[in-house]
């Protein structure tokens, strides 16, 4: 007997809680925080405040990656590439906990522009998945094509001393890159590099305006 596909209305409703617990630091990490034992070394006030504000980046990156996981999940045909988006989600459901927990240790908030990105985003994300799950998967690679780099990027731009941001990011560049890859062996089609220029050119726009509200 075949299973009866889930109605369109429930998905929404549970797109919804999840936007929810996203927005208000309800979703839980599944792993351990690979920050939870190393040693917290005390800044100078300029050097928090900058860890924090590329934390703060990182944070609504991963409310925006929920976003999008979640509408590709919504509008994905192929179980395999919906079970694929889902798996993704989980895991970046992980670095967004981390993020939060280290934005609380440096005495800092998410940015109050989340909201706005986590509709962006979903609106983004079920764009592409509309667009068949060949493309849903090949944005899945150029999304986490450009989050490589702008990993790459904080991790040499953090200040020597903060091991625990540093541990954070390294775990997630790992997921991250795994995840690119996955959406291509999933049979996902490669973007072209003037549609990652474009992408990461929005993506600017998001980490220029979370840095510091």
């Amino acid at each position: 007997m075949h299973k009866q596909a889930e109605p369109l209305a429930d998905k929404l409703i549970l797109s919804l809680d999840h936007a929810l617990r996203t927005l208000t630091g309800n979703l839980p990490a599944h792993r351990a925080n690979p920050a939870a034992a190393v040693a917290d070394i005390a800044m100078a006030a300029d050097e928090s405040a900058h860890s924090a504000g590329l934390m703060r980046v990182n944070h609504v990156g991963e409310v925006c990656a929920q976003a999008l996981y979640e509408g590709q999940a919504l509008m994905a045909k192929d179980p395999a590439s919906r079970a694929l988006l889902l798996d993704a989600a989980q895991e970046e459901q992980d670095h967004l906990a981390w993020c939060r927990d280290r934005l609380e240790e440096l005495v800092e908030k998410p940015s109050v522009l989340a909201p706005l990105f986590y509709a962006a985003s979903f609106a983004m994300g079920a764009a592409s998945g509309a667009l068949g799950d060949r493309i849903s998967l090949g944005f899945v690679e150029a999304t986490e094509d450009q989050v490589v780099k702008h990993l790459d990027e904080h991790l040499e731009s953090l200040p020597a001393e903060d091991a625990k941001s540093r541990a954070i990011l390294e775990h997630m560049r790992a997921d991250e890159k795994r995840h690119g890859e996955a959406a291509l062996q999933q049979g996902g089609v490669a973007f072209p590099r003037g549609v990652k220029t474009a992408m990461a050119g929005l993506a600017k726009v998001m980490t220029r305006t979370t840095y510091r509200i």
